[in-house]
């Protein structure tokens, strides 16, 4: 008697776990993507990286079929917003991170502690950018070229103070390697992205700036910046006449960064995949491409894996120049 009311109960539970089995089966095989996706900036709004966000926030949500919001979480040189995708963020592929090289590939030799490992908390999507940065002044300063802003600077009178978006980015990066081959002694000052860092020196408020080419542009063409040198080995297409740092006189100098797309660890394959065809895809639109070349930066691209060779190889080159300049935080 015991046995035969056992096997209603049995049979109960081989039902639930059976309907159970096929709703996780039902979940897992769900078409990505499958609701809102969240687009993170570990930047203010107004800066590049938050610039390139929003030129792919349209181009994504028409060719996913999903809504994609941007969602800027600056802080601790990007630290902040990198951080919470790494280990709070669904690991489903419906949270991306606009992944710049400075918490990508510097911070980690920057920062004595960081709550997330770039190489192992993350998962490369694509690259989107290589850009160089270009050394630009306040039109108060007086100097037009190299020559003269070296003479001004090697004299310490007035002390020249350089803009960045903040410790261990790209801007902050360049200005004290400049400092270390250049001889010179610029100050720094750290603002909470690149956005208000280019108001304060457009207003006057501080000397100079390494930025990305395309965010400034605007700002060069209109006179209201001089632009002096590009960081890069070969002179910016959108900023022709301006010279490199060897050409300008500063032999030895180089330094670009770079963007792209990174999910949580532990993605779903399939997901990375979904992503990276579609900003391919984005990439070989020949009107995309015009608009993406205009600020400054060509088209990469490319594959997961070669991004994520990327940030491998620059986390030892930028990390040793790191080291070899001295850098520290304020």
């Amino acid at each position: 008697m015991q046995q035969r009311r056992m096997l209603p109960t049995l049979a109960a539970t081989a039902l639930a776990t059976g309907l159970l089995g096929g709703l996780a089966q039902a979940q897992t095989s769900a078409p990505f993507p499958s609701k809102t996706i969240r687009f993170v900036v570990p930047y203010p709004p107004g800066g590049p990286t938050d610039l390139m966000a929003r030129m792919l926030q349209p181009e994504l949500q028409k060719r996913l079929g999903v809504t994609v919001i941007v969602d800027n979480k600056g802080g601790a040189g990007g630290n902040l917003g990198s951080g919470e995708v790494a280990k709070q963020a669904p690991a489903d592929g419906h949270t991306l991170l606009l992944a710049a090289s400075g918490p990508m590939a510097v911070n980690p030799s920057l920062y004595k502690s960081m709550t997330f490992n770039p190489l192992t908390d993350l998962a490369p999507v694509v690259q989107i950018s290589a850009f160089p940065l270009v050394l630009e002044v306040h039109p108060s300063l007086g100097v037009k070229n190299m020559a003269e802003f070296l003479a001004l600077a090697k004299t310490g009178k007035p002390p020249l103070s350089f803009a960045s978006a903040g410790n261990g980015t790209p801007q902050h990066l360049a200005g004290e390697l400049f400092n270390t081959v250049a001889g010179t002694q610029l100050g720094h000052i750290p603002y909470r992205g690149a956005g208000p860092a280019l108001n304060d020196l457009i207003g006057g408020q501080v000397n100079l700036m390494f930025d990305i080419v395309g965010s400034s542009l605007p700002h060069i063409q209109a006179g209201k910046l001089i632009p002096l040198a590009v960081t890069s080995r070969e002179r910016a297409k959108v900023l022709p006449n301006v010279p490199t740092m060897a050409e300008a006189g500063i032999a030895g100098y180089q330094i670009t960064g770079w963007h792209g797309i990174a999910v949580r660890a532990g993605t779903p394959q399939a997901a990375i995949d979904k992503l990276n065809s579609t900003v391919n895809a984005i990439f070989k639109e020949a009107d995309f491409r015009t608009k993406w070349e205009a600020i400054g930066t060509p088209v990469v691209a490319g594959t997961a894996a070669d991004f994520g060779a990327l940030i491998k190889t620059d986390a030892q080159r930028l990390g040793k120049l790191v080291q070899d300049a001295g850098v520290t935080l304020d």
